[in-house]
């Protein structure tokens, strides 16, 4: 059965562009009505769909992990955490939502390298000194880490019910004396910047004018539309670059002339503040009109 219930007044809208042809014409113009239901992680159906999803999280630096063991991790702890499916409990999740805790598993070696990872990229951006710092100490502090991604055509709606769960979840578990007292909890997202496209450098259009943006660095835009309201509860936010070919960003043009750059990105939030966090979050993405 679902985790809690379907999404009040039924259903969310999904459509507008075709995902394989990217077509999205007004004569093809289609909108899809989705039941989405919640569930607890299952060892037994949702280790590959888990690992895709942390794959596409950390895009091309999850070459730097054991995906098959932080995905073993997250399913170890079902009754933390949620996934969405749109066709039951036997189907593959369309989006995840788990916490971590970096010192209860500071010795298992998947986790040893996530923190690694995350040190150095904490260290290399000096808006995340104080994440640095953190992950500096011995023993580490009871950092909450939240992994969470999803298809990249899901709507933003079905994550603030994640989130919402997680919070009963950890007071429930609390409750049980299970280690989930956090001190604070971490982020880890993605963003993405719109760069020139190589193969459109090659062609040598003199006449084409630069769309503007298209080859600066600076503006950046979110994947998950969600995390530019909890950045602004965060103690230190901050992004980074992933692992980068030359060329790549034109695998990722989007059916647009410009191509795209993906990096990760760092939220910290002191525990007192997620829940602060958690509720501007869910009012941003219910927007005006829609109480």
């Amino acid at each position: 059965m679902g985790k809690r219930k379907q999404l009040k007044d039924g259903d969310v809208a999904m459509g507008g562009t075709d995902p394989n042809t990217g077509d999205s014409s007004d004569e093809e113009m289609d909108i899809v009505d989705v039941d989405f239901e919640w569930f607890d992680p299952d060892p037994d159906v949702d280790f590959h769909g888990l690992k895709h999803l942390i794959r596409q999280l950390f895009d091309s630096d999850a070459a730097d992990f054991d995906l098959s063991a932080l995905a073993d991790l997250v399913l170890s702890q079902p009754l933390l955490g949620s996934t969405v499916k749109t066709d039951g409990k036997e189907s593959d999740p369309y989006a995840f939502l788990t916490v971590l805790n970096l010192r209860e598993h500071a010795e298992k070696p998947a986790i040893k390298d996530l923190t690694s990872y995350l040190h150095r990229k904490a260290s290399s951006t000096p808006s995340l000194s104080p994440l640095a710092t953190l992950l500096s100490q011995t023993p580490i502090p009871p950092i909450g880490l939240i992994l969470t991604e999803r298809l990249i055509n899901m709507p933003t709606e079905v994550i603030p019910p994640m989130y919402t769960m997680l919070q009963e979840e950890i007071t429930w578990a609390l409750e049980e004396n299970e280690p989930y007292n956090f001190s604070h909890y971490l982020i880890v997202s993605k963003t993405y910047e719109e760069v020139e496209s190589k193969l459109d450098a090659e062609e040598s259009r003199p006449q084409k004018k630069k769309k503007k943006g298209g080859n600066e660095k600076g503006e950046r835009f979110f994947f998950h539309p969600e995390d530019e309201v909890l950045e602004r509860h965060a103690l230190c936010k901050g992004g980074y670059e992933h692992k980068y070919e030359e060329g790549s960003s034109d695998s990722k043009r989007a059916f647009q002339e410009l191509g795209i750059k993906t990096g990760g990105s760092l939220i910290l939030i002191e525990a007192g503040k997620f829940e602060g966090a958690v509720k501007d979050m869910v009012e941003f993405v219910k927007g005006p009109g829609n109480a």
